[in-house]
């Protein structure tokens, strides 16, 4: 294996990492809308991911780089050539992390309803986007032999991609229902549970389409075997949670989350970005690639900060880890509004 194939595994690792992590985190704030029934409520599902949302982001800026310098061209098309969608992303992350810090400024209700107001479209329009974005990616773009894509924003919403995020959305809202089953108590926990049981089945009815079709057009045999775990993880997780077992239920939902996005690189390898104009122009692992002192040099690198990274964020988890309810907010958010 070859440096440029290493580091397509590793951004997709990333890549992965992130969808796990931030996966969970959209559903959330999906959720504050979906889920909770007053203030109080809302303020609980937001504290569950209060102390490490902007430390699941951290995944997106080191995917972002590790494309920018080790498949340059990759990076350059794909940002280009998806501008808006992915600044519409960039739009919500921002908003959505402000509206995190200020939503509890000010004790005023309209002044809370609004920033909820924004975190609910801040976290649903990602999770659609990326799905967006991936499935186009995937299944490929118009790509010139310049390595330029010179389709257009409503080529993007083709009706593959348009089911890509429906699919994230859906699974993203999932994943998020468990984790917020496994961080809370009381009745948003149990209304937590009842919402992931048909979430995690409009989920399946989804993503059967959208694998299936994925599959079908570019699949080999190591994505069709992604495939089956993605499968057989949904059951386990919509098993688990039926039994009350949330631990393993968020396990599982995570194991979907990571074996689904694991299937769409295998099914790209070797490409990074499919050409439809002509399948010789299509950006690979090889021709997209930077010089190979340049990927030594950043697997060095990667080999020293990342363990640390990953100590970090992982402490960061243990050390709020405990449930969460109505009856540990201060007094001044359990109003009902």
């Amino acid at each position: 294996m070859q440096l440029h194939d290493v580091w397509f595994v590793l951004i997709a690792v990333l890549w992965i990492g992130y969808f796990f992590l931030e996966g969970f985190d959209f559903g959330i704030g999906v959720l504050t809308k979906l889920l909770a029934r007053n203030t109080a409520e809302r303020r609980v599902l937001i504290n569950t991911i209060g102390p490490v949302w902007d430390g699941n982001e951290v995944w997106l800026l080191t995917a972002g780089g590790a494309t920018f310098a080790a498949f340059p061209d990759w990076y350059a098309t794909l940002f280009s050539g998806f501008y808006l969608p992915l600044l519409a992303i960039l739009v919500c992350l921002i908003v959505r992390g402000v509206a995190f810090e200020y939503r509890a400024k000010r004790t005023e209700e309209r002044w809370q309803r609004n920033w909820e107001h924004a975190v609910f479209w801040t976290s649903l329009l990602p999770a659609f986007l990326w799905g967006v974005a991936f499935a186009n990616i995937v299944h490929g773009v118009a790509i010139d032999e310049h390595k330029n894509y010179v389709g257009g924003v409503l080529d993007l919403l083709n009706p593959y991609a348009l089911l890509g995020g429906l699919v994230t959305l859906a699974l993203f809202t999932f994943h998020g229902a468990v984790f917020a089953s496994l961080k809370t108590v009381g009745e948003i926990r149990d209304r937590a549970r009842a919402a992931a049981r048909w979430l995690g089945l409009a989920t399946a009815v989804a993503a059967a389409g959208f694998l299936a079709w994925t599959q079908a057009h570019q699949g080999t045999g190591w994505s069709l075997a992604a495939l089956l775990v993605a499968v057989l993880a949904l059951a386990a997780a919509l098993a688990a949670n039926q039994l009350g077992r949330e631990g393993w239920a968020f396990t599982f939902s995570g194991l979907t989350v990571v074996a689904a996005v694991a299937m769409l690189f295998l099914s790209l390898f070797p490409d990074v970005m499919p050409s439809t104009l002509n399948s010789s122009w299509s950006l690979t692992v090889e021709n997209a690639a930077s010089s190979p002192y340049t990927l030594k040099l950043m697997t060095v690198i990667a080999a020293v900060f990342t363990p640390l990274v990953l100590l970090y964020q992982g402490w960061t988890y243990w050390v709020f880890r405990k449930r969460i309810g109505v009856q540990h907010l201060p007094a001044v958010h359990t109003a009902d509004h």
